[in-house]
């Protein structure tokens, strides 16, 4: 089982520039969330929940503040240390799936084993373990668009699972499923996360989904604050 990666940020702060205008998104966020827990992100549209999944995966920068994995700080380092440790440390998961469509599933799964430089084989024997694992094991030979919507997300979420990585950061991975099929990606996501051991931080506009993870963080007034969720 892989060990999670625990997070800590520091008066995180986030700003963009458009049309000349500075548009503050974080302004000293600090929080932390221990390894192998299991978190939702919610807030309002709009409020940051995309752009606080993309500095923990390393894909942007803060304007400053810190950002530690495992105690350790990261964006101090040269961008081919960051960019090896997003590659084998991080999963990421999105509303829109991002399979390849000239791809099979299979070949979608194995994709990030095979640009890390991992053998045909071992990524192709993984990639079918995954695909076994989410249910399609008699699917891997098809291509995404002959998927359903739900089929589609659970090769993406194979794919994101390739790795083995420590943390795994999903953005909305249900919104553009209905209500069942939702419930479903959310008991597999859950289950392949407690069983792999790994760190997940879930965004969701789903309120009924992000009760069901123990813990939840609510991004207001550009601060992400700990929610506490009726049940």
């Amino acid at each position: 089982m892989a060990e999670g990666l625990s997070i800590e940020t520091q008066v995180l702060c986030k700003d963009y520039t458009l049309e000349g205008r500075t548009i503050e998104v974080f302004r000293g966020a600090s929080f932390q969330v221990d390894a192998g827990e299991t978190v939702a992100l919610v807030g309002a549209s709009g409020s940051g929940k995309s752009t606080l999944l993309h500095l923990l995966g390393l894909l942007d920068r803060p304007t400053s503040g810190q950002i530690q994995y495992n105690g350790s700080e990261l964006l101090a380092q040269r961008e081919d240390v960051i960019e090896d440790f997003r590659n084998r440390k991080v999963g990421f998961v999105f509303q829109f799936h991002h399979l390849l469509p000239e791809f099979t599933a299979q070949e979608n799964v194995m994709m990030p084993a095979i640009i890390a430089g991992q053998p045909m084989a071992t990524a192709r024997d993984r990639a079918n373990a995954l695909l076994q694992r989410v249910g399609l094991e008699d699917r891997r030979s098809h291509a995404p668009g002959e998927l359903s919507g739900g089929e589609q997300q659970r090769v993406a979420l194979a794919r994101a699972l390739v790795m083995e990585p420590q943390l795994l950061l999903a953005d909305e991975p249900t919104g553009n499923l209905d209500p069942d099929t939702s419930a479903q990606i959310l008991d597999m996501l859950l289950l392949l996360n407690d069983e792999s051991g790994t760190t997940l931080v879930m965004a969701t506009h789903n309120m009924d989904l992000a009760r069901r993870l123990p813990r939840c963080l609510h991004i207001r007034d550009q601060l992400v604050l700990e929610a506490e969720l009726q049940t």
